[in-house]
Parts: structure tokens; C-alpha cells; sequence
């Protein structure tokens, strides 16, 4: 019982620990890949459609 209570309090503690960091930073999370920072000018993003880079912004 005593590891389940350990596993359990490891894992909230890193939950709460990349929270924190993510709500101190102040910045939108941002893809890996670069998502429609990287299409070339004109290509179709491939998950919703849009050629704009800009209206992706709200």
C-alpha cells in the first residue's frame, strides 16, 4: 500500500512541478514540429485547412 501512495505522490508532484513551470513562464504552448510557423508560403496546413499563418493567432 505504502508504493501505491508513493507512485501516486511522485506522479502529482510532477504534474504540479510542469504546471507551475507552464502558469510562471506566461507563453503559449507551442507544437514541436512548428505547426503553421513552418509552412512554406501558401501551403494548406494539413489539420484545418487554413494557408495563414496569422489566423491561427487567437
Amino acid at each position: 500500500m505504502s508504493e501505491i501512495f508513493i507512485a501516486f505522490l511522485i506522479v502529482t508532484v510532477s504534474f504540479v512541478g510542469l504546471s507551475l513551470g507552464l502558469i510562471l513562464r506566461s507563453q503559449p504552448i507551442k507544437g514541436s514540429c512548428g505547426g503553421m510557423a513552418n509552412l512554406e508560403e501558401g501551403a494548406e496546413c494539413q489539420f484545418c485547412g487554413r494557408t495563414d499563418p496569422e489566423s491561427c493567432n487567437n
